[in-house]
């Protein structure tokens, strides 16, 4: 129940933060900055198809909801991020992203985000952690 209801909050959340920077596209300088841009490819751009983005990742949001006993929270995040992305991909063909650091180290200087990004990172980093 835990998990499913943080999927939900998530894919909400993302959901509406894409409709409102959509809407009003928002622009700021500085270490982080607002930029609109469709993501037809997969993760950093990769070039996959939309049927084989949409199979594997309907085998790793099943794996994750099996794996959901190690850490709810986690796989809630997981959950809800992938299916927010999914979710896009096969509605609109791409992913909207406006997330961008044009300050930081190395190639994630060229990379733009969205909030389900963040929520599958730290999903992925919450079931990775050595449960005690």
């Amino acid at each position: 129940m835990l998990t499913g209801g943080i999927a939900a909050v998530v894919a909400a959340l993302c959901a509406l933060t894409r409709r409102l920077l959509w809407d009003h596209p928002a622009s700021a300088g500085g270490v982080i900055q607002f930029k609109p841009l469709w993501n037809r490819g997969a993760a950093f751009g990769l070039p996959v198809g939309r049927r084989a983005v949409a199979a594997l990742s309907g085998l790793c949001l099943t794996w994750v909801w099996l794996c959901r006993g190690r850490n709810p929270v986690g796989a809630g995040l997981l959950l809800g991020g992938g299916a927010s992305n999914l979710w896009e991909r096969l509605c609109h063909g791409r992913v909207f992203d406006y997330v961008h650091f044009p300050k930081a180290p190395g190639p994630l200087r060229h990379y733009v985000f969205n909030l389900a990004d963040f929520a599958i990172l730290a999903g992925v980093l919450a079931l990775l952690r050595k449960k005690h």
